[in-house]
């Protein structure tokens, strides 16, 4: 029976084998953090949406590129609408405890 990649990976890791460079992405994606070296806030809003409720997620540092690409990551995960803009994400419903959840797998600190 072949090996597929993830147990091949699992093996390298095992054994000490890891070639050059692997432990660099692991160390870079627990650094991630908000605004200043701060925390990211989420916090749920009505107003100005007709008495819908939106998730607001903001505190980002980097560029708006990368929160794009972060908002991208929730809303695929969540299955939900929204957008990104000004260092913030809304994602359109109350998804405060998932995206929490999602965004520490990310690596970010909330």
């Amino acid at each position: 029976m072949a090996m597929d990649w993830k147990d091949a990976l699992a093996a390298l890791g095992a054994s000490g084998t890891l070639p050059e460079g692997e432990e660099t992405a692991q160390e870079e994606t627990q650094g991630k953090t908000g605004s200043q070296g701060g925390k990211l806030h989420i916090e749920l809003d009505r107003k100005g949406r007709k008495g819908k409720t939106a998730t607001i997620i903001y505190g980002f540092t980097g560029n708006d590129e990368e929160v794009a690409e972060t908002a991208k990551t929730l809303k695929q995960k969540i299955g939900v609408g929204g957008s990104s803009r000004g260092g913030e994400i809304l994602l359109q419903g109350d998804w405060r405890d998932r995206a929490a959840e999602i965004l520490r797998d990310l690596g970010y600190k909330l």
